[in-house]
């Protein structure tokens, strides 16, 4: 049992929070939770702004006149050019060398300034003061500026500062350097120093004393059973203050906090919630091996005369060290339509040029294969990361009609290891099946190997959801980005789970009829692998989309072509069938859209694929 919240260190105001994230991922704990206040100094800064405007005619002139002309003009010969009086002109000019667009001297000279500036069809304005305020965070060790004032709120907590020494080392603002002001301006988003439009901060100054400000902040301590870990957390309300949390966990590690007098957390504490959350993680998929256990000594204490009678009903069966890698490649080999893996890691130690081959093999004959992996929550803080050449090598994997057969995704969160086959072999235990060959140096493990048709349907169930809750964010990415790539991968993982049907629907609900020639692929790899039945009711629904469909659609061929491979498919095997699909309405639609010529008739149409 994990600690309660009555022999937790966790304020009440932050009881709901510690709840939502231990709701979020059950695997973390909250030991502690506890708020603090720290100070922010606040000063009022003056910055000098210096922006372009655009060029009136007149000025235009003038600076084209100063570079065209050879040799240059003065002011009074541009004037007898122009017609003007000779005051408009040198009134002009006067204002164009205040802004360093000219030179002082004569005749007209544009400066390299002022050359930049004619590019872009602008000249500078003089500049002018902006009254901003400058936050120095001790937490983040940054600068940030914005326009409006902190307010000063008297806040009773606890002080940070008290427990861990914070220092301030970002020095005095009016001692930085004017770059240091720029580049954090432009990080605070204000928009006053912006090169690439000619806005420049040319100089600053501080106009007040700094002034303290204080703000509330929530240290949590969590325990990941996953990742078995310890981590120290500081959050602004929900957000996660991560640079301030990465400090907090270098002092923990160095021994320069204590836990003990930050928020009365003991070391015993801390392990006894570590002993509980371990016990507690991965609780469903425990008992679902709990489960396999006795059913495997179940199997080695039958009476050799009642063996034949219960491997009938299934077996779970424990496999060791050496047997394990030997039996992995049996399993795989029996593949006859879908094989599912989730192995934490996965690399070239495993996938290898036979390990490839073989998936070749498989989804030459209409297999497809889904690869879950990863350990950690986030996918950036795995440090097992697959390699992108292997990625590449699964992915390079094709259906005989070039769709992707290996869908791999990082799933993260689990330590499970798993590979299901075809709903009826399910093995798991304890070896990592794509990044240990367990050909070499015995580690000890040992995995069972399951047909008991309930106990493989539970873990098939468990897996399966996981990649398909994976398709259904591929597709709403895809939806939203109208990512063609994307859309392909969700159709794949929905062909591999025989979810055709769903992978229809959305095609239709959203109309992208440019994926019809997907999924009549992925169709076709059910077929082959008899996983989709030739009278399925999809084929009906696909078929009455053809009245959707135009002859100057892009994807026209292919779709002419997948469906001649699809009546073939389904006649080879099951003509009646075939041409029951044929119906009027349909074989006119068929020649609508050339899929068929004219002069063709369903029967002849399908005597041909057969």
């Amino acid at each position: 049992m994990f600690l309660a919240y009555s022999t937790k260190p966790i304020d009440d105001n932050l009881k709901k929070l510690v709840d939502e994230i231990e709701a979020h991922s059950p695997s973390l704990s909250v030991l502690a939770a506890r708020q603090f206040r720290y100070s922010l100094r606040q000063t009022q800064v003056e910055v000098n702004i210096k922006e372009p405007r655009q060029f009136n005619v007149l000025e235009e002139f003038i600076i084209r006149a100063a570079i065209e002309f050879q040799p240059s003009p003065t002011e009074d010969e541009l004037a007898s050019v122009l017609g003007l009086d000779s005051v408009f002109i040198k009134t002009t000019t006067a204002t164009l060398r205040s802004l360093q667009t000219l030179s002082a001297t004569s005749p007209l000279t544009v400066t390299p300034e002022g050359r930049s500036f004619y590019e872009k069809g602008s000249v500078p304005q003089p500049p002018y003061p902006i009254q901003i305020n400058a936050i120095i965070d001790p937490l983040s060790d940054k600068i940030t500026f914005q326009s409006e004032s902190l307010n000063e709120t008297p806040i009773t907590l606890p002080d940070l500062a008290d427990f861990i020494t914070i220092d301030n080392t970002i020095a005095d603002i009016a001692s930085l350097p004017l770059e240091e002001i720029k580049k954090s301006l432009q990080a605070s988003g204000l928009a006053l120093h912006v090169p690439e439009e000619g806005k420049i901060v040319t100089s600053f100054k501080v106009l007040s004393l700094t002034q303290k400000i204080w703000r509330k902040i929530s240290l949590f301590i969590i325990f990941d059973a996953l990742e078995d870990k310890l981590s120290i957390q500081i959050r602004n309300g929900k957000q996660i203050l991560e640079s301030a949390s990465n400090w907090l966990e270098v002092l923990h590690t160095e021994g320069k906090i204590s836990l003990q007098s930050l928020c009365k957390l003991s070391i015993e504490t801390i392990h006894l919630e570590r002993e509980a959350n371990l016990l507690q993680k991965n609780t469903e998929i425990e008992a679902r091996l709990e489960n396999i256990r006795k059913k495997a000594l179940e199997t080695a204490t039958k009476a050799s005369g009642e063996v034949d009678k219960y491997k009938a009903l299934g077996e779970a069966v424990q496999l060791r060290d050496g047997q394990i890698s030997q039996a992995f490649s049996e399993i795989l080999n029996l593949a006859k339509s879908q094989l599912l893996i989730y192995s934490p890691w996965v690399n070239q130690a495993v996938v290898n040029e036979n390990f490839i081959a073989l998936l070749q093999k498989l989804a030459n004959r209409g297999v497809w294969i889904l690869i879950g992996h990863g350990i950690l929550q986030r996918q950036e803080d795995e440090d097992k990361s697959i390699t992108p050449e292997v990625e590449k090598k699964l992915r390079a994997i094709k259906t005989p009609d070039g769709l992707p057969s290996v869908q791999i995704f990082w799933l993260g969160d689990s330590h499970v290891k798993e590979v299901i086959v075809d709903k009826e072999i399910h093995i798991c235990g304890s070896h990592n099946w794509l990044s240990y060959r367990g050909d070499y140096l015995p580690r000890g493990e040992s995995v069972y190997k399951v047909t008991i048709p309930h106990q493989v349907q539970e873990a098939y169930e468990f897996l399966a959801n996981r990649f398909q809750n994976h398709a259904k964010k591929l597709w709403q990415n895809a939806l939203a980005n109208r990512d063609y790539k994307l859309a392909v991968e969700s159709l794949c993982v929905w062909g591999a789970l025989g979810m055709e049907d769903i992978a229809l629907q959305k095609i239709e609900q959203n109309n992208w009829l440019e994926l019809l020639p997907v999924w009549l692929n992925v169709a076709l790899q059910g077929l082959r692998s008899k996983n989709i039945q030739p009278d399925s009711a999809s084929f009906k629904t696909a078929l009455s989309l053809l009245s959707q469909v135009s002859l100057e659609e892009v994807f026209i061929e292919s779709l002419q072509e997948k469906w001649r491979k699809v009546i073939g498919a389904i006649a080879i095997n099951n003509p009646e069938t075939a041409l029951n699909l044929l119906s009027d309405q349909v074989w006119a639609q068929f020649i609508r859209l050339k899929i068929v010529q004219e002069s063709d008739s369903a029967n002849d149409f399908i005597l041909y694929r057969i």
